[in-house]
């Protein structure tokens, strides 16, 4: 075989390993071309308005869980006709970078979301997946595209035990794997040795002014096994108050909250605080 013909073939396979792990009808394709045209414009100075302007582009958009459990094997899943919690944070964010760089291609776009939804920015099976909120916010963190600003509008320091997949296999289709189990339970142990900063339910209205539109919200939780339930992002609203822009499991789709995030809060159960985190701008 010809060392051209060699190269051919590599070239060939990379290619075929690169399709293989992108997930995206041809929907998404012309959602993705659609969200870039309706987006334009939107850059402002402060990022933080940014996000919120890019969010409320996806108002109305169907709450959809569990978009990203899509085949035998992990691969970055494109769906911008669905969305959870965090998927429309992903989404919101990625759009929002893609906006501060000038870039609108949709390889760009499928880089950015996978740094933004993968550990160090790289899909590498499952288990690469950024599936516990408090380290989707370190890790984006350590990566420069946030911070966490929990600790500086009077967070608490806590320690938990996180455990809730690997306690909860047979909710999760791809923990049939014995190999996705055991690296679950690896991410598991080391976030057991990492605390999380929560700022109170019952300090949120006071520290309220602390938070600006644009920040990422995760709700803190009391079940056992679990840091965070859902996410969203904040936005000051005509009332001069923080509510939260989010993919509703209450309505079924994207949209503000009705009322103020800290009266919002006291009606989610087990909520215990808030952790926040300010895109860099």
């Amino acid at each position: 075989m010809s060392k051209r013909l060699v190269f051919i073939l590599l070239v060939l396979f990379s290619r075929f390993i690169i399709a293989q792990q992108i997930t995206c009808s041809p929907a998404d394709k012309q959602a993705f071309k659609d969200k870039t045209i309706a987006i334009d414009g939107l850059l402002e100075n402060d990022f933080g308005k940014t996000m919120v302007a890019i969010g409320k582009t996806f108002m109305g958009t169907p709450y959809v869980a569990k978009t990203l459990e899509v085949g035998d094997i992990e691969t970055l899943v494109i769906n911008l006709h669905g969305l959870d919690c965090t998927t429309f944070v992903e989404n919101v964010l990625t759009f929002g970078l893609l906006l501060k760089s000038g870039k609108y291609d949709f390889d760009d776009f499928t880089q950015t979301l996978e740094t933004v939804r993968y550990k160090d920015g790289r899909l590498d099976g499952y288990a690469s997946r950024l599936h516990y909120f408090s380290e989707w916010i370190a890790n984006n963190e350590k990566k420069g595209l946030l911070k966490d600003i929990s600790s500086e509008i009077g967070g608490i320091e806590i320690t938990k035990d996180i455990n809730f997949m690997s306690t909860h296999r047979d909710l999760y289709p791809f923990l049939k794997d014995e190999g996705n189990f055991r690296k679950i339970q690896a991410s598991e142990n080391y976030l057991n040795d990492q605390s999380i900063c929560v700022l109170p339910q019952d300090q949120i209205e006071i520290k309220e002014h602390l938070i600006q539109s644009g920040d990422i919200i995760a709700l803190a939780t009391s079940i056992d096994g679990l840091d965070v339930t859902h996410t969203g992002i904040a936005t000051r609203e005509k009332d001069g108050r923080i509510h939260l822009l989010h993919a509703s499991t209450g309505s079924m789709e994207v949209e503000v909250t009705e009322l103020p995030l800290s009266e919002y809060l006291k009606k989610v159960k087990k909520n215990t605080g808030i952790m926040v985190a300010r895109p860099n701008p």
